[in-house]
């Protein structure tokens, strides 16, 4: 019994001195002295992570050999992965065990054999000191109970744990006591008390039904990603509005007169501005100005004619550089109402004179095509194609054109 005594005297030591350290938080409460809680922001998956690694003992409970008392001592190890997904709450895997140097009669074979103990297990923590006392991140003692439950390997010593036939596979579940003591940002110390129960009739004669397994262990805890909850803030402060002295107010009617007066004066220089810019207005709508001593004078331009349209040898398609030249020429001239004669030609030192003629009427074509879209009327449109038979100019690069005149 002095092994129970022992684990009974460690766990509620670490329960007082737990709730010793939660009543003497006070950087936790707000200016009427009650505990803030959440709500919390939620962190990344890796965020309020931890490892743990401890070592300690455990034992049984009945002792098969001598029923109603405790068995031997046997060694244990930790090893958990876990997270916190809120200041109170977290959840984390692990393996406990290793030995027990109780006697367990697994068969007529195998009577008063030391045992290999291995459990794996899930547990559900609660961090009873941030639920009462309020989250903080600096607190030096955390008291966490848990809830813990998976699967246990009780089997001869030295054979090797969770094989087939070798084993004594059972679920097994429990409670126990996890104490977090701070000792930076990343590390602290752990104290693990925890009650195991199993069937004892898996693996045991004559032992009753259930087998607890106690034990403790002592280790250190890593945090990795992100160590702290940030609080979420949703609650716009209110303003509360103060009257104002009749100094005051007569100060701000000074202001806002003078502000009035500065604004009417601003205006007037904005309106001498725009009468001041006025000419310039229109020269991005494509009027044409002549600037002499300071002033600018709108003048009338009509675009020199003809206009030339040149294609590549054999080709009725306009090139990006032609057609930029005829929207310029269409967005300055050509309206509904324009008259215009268009003329076709191909040079005469390539292809056959049939061939020239239907280049020609392409190409008279193409550019017909391009004007109506640009807003031409087609009855205004005088068309003539002429092939190779007339050459206007006197090379043959130039001779691959379309004329446009206004008529």
């Amino acid at each position: 019994m002095k092994v129970f005594k022992f684990l009974g005297a460690l766990a509620l030591a670490s329960l007082l001195f737990a709730g010793n350290a939660v009543a003497q938080e006070n950087n936790n409460r707000d200016e009427n002295g009650k505990v803030v809680r959440g709500a919390y922001e939620t962190n990344k998956a890796f965020d309020n992570t931890f490892i743990g690694i401890a070592g300690g003992v455990n034992s049984v409970v009945p002792s098969v050999r001598t029923p109603g008392k405790w068995g031997n001592i046997g060694l244990a190890a930790d090893l958990n992965f876990g997270k916190w997904w809120t200041p109170a709450v977290g959840m984390r895997l692990g393996y406990h065990g290793m030995w027990n140097n109780s006697k367990l009669e697994f068969n007529e074979n195998k009577a008063g054999s030391n045992f290999g103990f291995h459990y794996v297990h899930g547990d559900f923590l609660w961090n009873i000191s941030n639920s009462i006392g309020g989250y903080k991140e600096t607190r030096l003692w955390n008291f966490v109970p848990y809830a813990t439950m998976g699967v246990l390997d009780v089997n001869v010593k030295g054979t090797n744990p969770f094989k087939k036939g070798n084993n004594n596979l059972e679920y097994a579940a429990g409670f126990g006591l996890l104490n977090v003591i701070r000792v930076s940002e990343r590390v602290n110390v752990t104290l693990d008390v925890m009650g195991l129960v199993g069937k004892a009739a898996a693996y045991t004669q004559g032992a009753g039904r259930f087998v607890v397994f106690p034990s403790a262990t002592a280790g250190l805890q890593f945090n990795l990603g992100k160590t702290n909850f940030d609080r979420h803030t949703s609650i716009t402060p209110v303003v509360i509005p103060v009257p104002f002295t009749t100094e005051q107010y007569n100060a701000l009617k000074d202001k806002v007169a003078a502000l009035e007066k500065e604004n009417a004066a601003l205006k007037d220089k904005v309106a001498a501005l725009e009468k001041e810019l006025a000419p310039f207005r229109n020269l991005v709508n494509g009027q044409t100005y002549l600037y002499e001593n300071g002033t600018f004078t709108a003048v009338d331009v009509t675009p020199g004619s003809p206009v030339t349209v040149y294609f590549d040898c054999g080709s009725a398609k306009l090139s990006a550089r032609e057609k930029a030249h005829l929207e310029y020429f269409t967005s300055n001239v050509v309206n509904g109402d324009t008259k215009l004669l268009v003329n076709g030609y191909a040079d005469k030192q390539t292809g056959s004179s049939k061939f020239n003629q239907t280049l020609s009427e392409k190409r008279v074509k193409t550019v017909v095509d391009f004007l109506t879209k640009a807003g031409a009327n087609e009855s205004n449109i005088e068309t003539a194609a002429h092939g190779s038979s007339v050459q206007p100019f006197d090379t043959a690069v130039k001779n691959r054109v379309v004329t446009i005149e206004l008529k």
